[in-house]
């Protein structure tokens, strides 16, 4: 069932830019509209693992909020890689790319995305989590991943549905889409209860 038929002269608002979240978002929401705000992802260090992406999210969805309509319900969404005790976000170069890959190489991390729905009468803020498990990677995998797939717009710098998702990553514990960047099954099951 898709979530149009739910939500009878709603319209939801995408607020991210993202790809993939387009594209998770829209096997379950055929009719949607993006309009990202502008938002400065700066979080307070004091914050680790899951409460960073809620954060985000949640001021995201704040910053959604201020141009919704009466009838529209905006999803936002935030994604991080936690290694340890150390948030990977975007990485803002090659050489800081490859040093992140270098980091998770044969290690296991988590990523976690958190999502928020706003409108002008509530908001709701989940998150998900999944272990990814990754096999120690060379030197030549790690740079010729980084030169050919640039994944400068990426949290720990990768994709995990692309080269190096296929080849490094041995195991994974929980959602693929949460991954990917939108755990599509929370959102679909809180856009039917909103």
């Amino acid at each position: 069932m898709m979530i149009s038929n739910t939500l009878a002269g709603r319209q939801i608002v995408l607020a991210s830019g993202s790809p993939r979240r387009k594209e998770l978002l829209a096997a379950i929401v055929p009719d949607f509209i993006v309009r990202v705000p502008q938002v400065d992802e700066a979080f307070p260090v004091s914050l680790r693992g899951k409460e960073i992406a809620e954060y985000l999210a949640e001021i995201k969805a704040n910053a959604a909020l201020q141009s919704l309509a009466a009838n529209e319900i905006a999803l936002t969404s935030d994604t991080i890689v936690w290694l340890g005790d150390e948030v990977l976000n975007k990485p803002e170069n090659a050489s800081e790319a490859a040093e992140m890959l270098r980091k998770l190489s044969g290690r296991e991390h988590q990523v976690i995305t958190a999502i928020a729905l706003v409108d002008h009468t509530k908001k709701v803020l989940l998150s998900d989590t999944t272990q990814v498990h990754f096999k120690t990677l060379s030197e030549e995998e790690i740079e010729f991943y980084v030169s050919q797939f640039k994944p400068f717009d990426k949290a720990g710098a990768y994709g995990i549905q692309e080269w190096i998702g296929f080849v490094g990553v041995t195991k994974i514990e929980g959602s693929f889409y949460t991954v990917m960047g939108l755990p599509v099954h929370l959102v679909y099951d809180a856009l039917k209860a909103f």
